[in-house]
């Protein structure tokens, strides 16, 4: 059996704080304001894992109203649907998200972000795709107030092989 999830996150740009995407520090002079480390896309991605195993939201697991996850790294909430996954039996077949930021401009670290969220999730780096769109000067984005991350996943039921 397949299942398909999806989630967006979104979080505010403030001085002061570091900008996490994709378990990465990006060099910038603003960081996402959250209760956690406030990675968008660990955070979109984590959402659409729980969506597809139909376990709720991120919040329902991780609220920010807990102090245990104040500024917290983002890579606990995936290792932690990691084993979601592996209690409910279920395997990623892909991820593909995109991330909507004006500035900095974050290609060059996508595949950084590929390697360390898939060595978390024990998949291959091929497995998770990354996309980076900007604002074009255009609402929160363009005016660099904020970023966006949306994630999908397709996860499949792990098939047991029986041995006679």
């Amino acid at each position: 059996m397949y299942r398909i999830g999806q989630s967006r996150d979104i979080h505010k740009l403030v001085e002061g704080r570091k900008l996490m995407i994709g378990l990465q520090e990006i060099p910038f002079t603003k960081g996402e304001l959250a209760h956690s480390d406030g990675d968008v896309l660990v955070h979109a991605i984590t959402e659409a894992i729980i969506g597809a195993l139909g376990l709720g939201d991120l919040g329902k697991h991780f609220s920010d109203k807990d102090d245990k996850y104040k500024d917290i790294s983002s890579e606990y909430f995936l290792k932690e649907v990691k084993k979601m996954l592996e209690k409910e039996q279920y395997e990623i077949c892909n991820i593909d998200s995109t991330v909507l930021i004006e500035e900095p401009m974050i290609g060059k670290y996508i595949d950084a972000m590929k390697k360390s969220m898939s060595k978390v999730l024990n998949i291959s780096p091929t497995q998770i795709n990354i996309k980076a769109t900007r604002g074009e000067e255009l609402g929160y984005i363009g005016r660099k107030e904020g970023i966006e991350a949306m994630a999908i996943v397709l996860i499949k039921k792990i098939s047991k092989i029986i041995k006679l």
